[in-house]
């Protein structure tokens, strides 16, 4: 079962972590995750760019190594880039000592391909442990959501997902894409239709 929208109290549960922004913003801000990939960023950076509108990416190292022009194309087109560590490692699963290694591995690889080094933060899976998430907010801001598209459950209909994501999306909110393989099939379905219902709403979108 797809959480769309995460609970007010598991928000409360961690509040050191960033779950959605200031509602009287007029705003909405978007998120991509697990990227770059050739095929599928790229094109949610034309249905972006169509739209005049922003959103932050959060990549994977090692698909910045693969894939280094997509990376320069996600800042050269005016978005931010997160970390969401070298190999998206879930927190739970991993040794700290490992899993903070591979969050500095990923900040080394986007310094030396795009030349900064990202201040937000995104754990795969939205899973981090608290004694992990205590040494990665020295360094960066962590940055959850609370809407969840669902883009890469192909269990679900695009319809569906489409409906749900706009149902859910509030003045504030911090949505949560994915720009990767899984979603290249569904994405097309949802994507332009949704990034149109925030244009009609008199929303606008920015970047975290």
């Amino acid at each position: 079962m797809i959480w769309h929208t995460v609970p007010a109290l598991v928000q409360r549960l961690f509040p050191d972590r960033i779950w959605r922004k200031d509602a009287g913003e007029n705003t909405v801000y978007l998120t991509f995750d697990d990227g770059p990939v050739p095929g599928v960023t790229d094109y949610v950076l034309q249905q972006l760019a169509k739209r005049n509108q922003k959103a932050t990416f959060f990549v994977v190292g090692d698909n910045v190594r693969k894939y280094p022009e997509l990376a320069q194309e996600i800042i050269s087109a005016g978005h931010a880039i997160g970390n969401h560590t070298y190999n998206h490692l879930n927190g739970w699963k991993t040794e700290k000592s490992i899993y903070l290694d591979n969050i500095e591995r990923c900040d080394r690889m986007l310094e030396d391909v795009v030349g900064m080094k990202p201040k937000l933060f995104r754990p795969p899976y939205g899973l981090v442990k608290s004694s992990q998430a205590a040494e990665i907010s020295k360094f960066h801001q962590i940055v959850m959501w609370n809407m969840l598209s669902g883009d890469y459950d192909h269990k679900l209909k695009s319809e569906k997902v489409l409906s749900k994501s706009i149902r859910h999306t509030k003045e504030g909110s911090i949505v949560l894409f994915h720009d990767q393989l899984k979603t290249k099939e569904l994405l097309p379905k949802i994507l332009p239709q949704y990034l149109d219902f925030i244009l009609e709403n008199g929303w606008k979108t920015a970047v975290l």
